[in-house]
């Protein structure tokens, strides 16, 4: 048993389901439209160049909701040790087809057993939105309990104020889950509150892709 337990959401064997079904065709997009591929947008590139400057040689980074592997594939590219974890297996079977050289395995952001201290750095990037309001601050606890003093997190999130109920995706594929969006100031508090201090903050307008989002870095402290 695990010494720190998160709660189950009660949708995530549903939300599971709905990610196996547009695996495919959001890894098709990735690849075709630049959706996803921070090479194609230079502030969030250089939010996961500051973040892989940050923790350098602390030790292993684990990217929480990796999807097709895109940022865990460019983080091992810039010499990290780095895995992904997905709640999907067939988000993790395209992962592994498109970077073989990269680790992934299947698990959600809630079943995860992470030793304390274990992990120079966390990737949240834009996969947390679905953990529900009650449940996104047990995560975040132990992402930071998770960390090395000295060690990273970096996270990015839908903006807003309210639940936004999805009922298809990608390409018009049919979905059940609930984006749950988040002011900045609110999240940076959560981080706050699991015992991180935020160092960066970078808040992004509308896309061709997406609504506002926010990117947050924070640390655990030195001891």
């Amino acid at each position: 048993m695990r010494a720190h337990q998160v709660d189950r959401p009660a949708d995530l064997d549903t939300v599971r389901e709905s990610y196996d079904c547009v695996a495919d065709n959001y890894a098709d997009m990735v690849a075709t439209t630049g959706m996803g591929d921070i090479r194609r947008h230079p502030w969030l590139k250089a939010s996961i160049d500051a973040f892989a400057d940050s923790v350098g040689d602390l030790g292993p980074v684990l990217d929480v909701g990796c999807g097709p592997g895109t940022v865990t594939a460019y983080l091992a590219e810039r010499g990290l040790d780095v895995s992904g974890v997905d709640l999907s297996p067939r988000m993790v079977e395209n992962a592994r087809r498109l970077h073989p050289e990269c680790r992934f395995s299947v698990a959600s952001a809630t079943e995860l057993d992470l030793a304390e201290a274990s992990l120079g750095g966390v990737l949240g990037w834009w996969s947390l939105f679905n953990l529900p309001r009650e449940i996104l601050p047990q995560v975040l606890a132990m992402f930071a309990r998770a960390l090395k003093p000295g060690g990273h997190l970096i996270a990015g999130t839908h903006v807003g104020d309210e639940d936004l109920v999805r009922t298809e995706a990608y390409g018009d594929v049919p979905v059940r889950w609930t984006t749950h969006k988040w002011r900045p100031e609110a999240l940076v508090a959560l981080i706050e509150q699991a015992g991180l201090r935020p160092v960066a903050e970078l808040r992004l307008p509308a896309d061709e892709f997406s609504g506002p989002g926010v990117v947050v870095m924070a640390e655990r402290p030195p001891s």
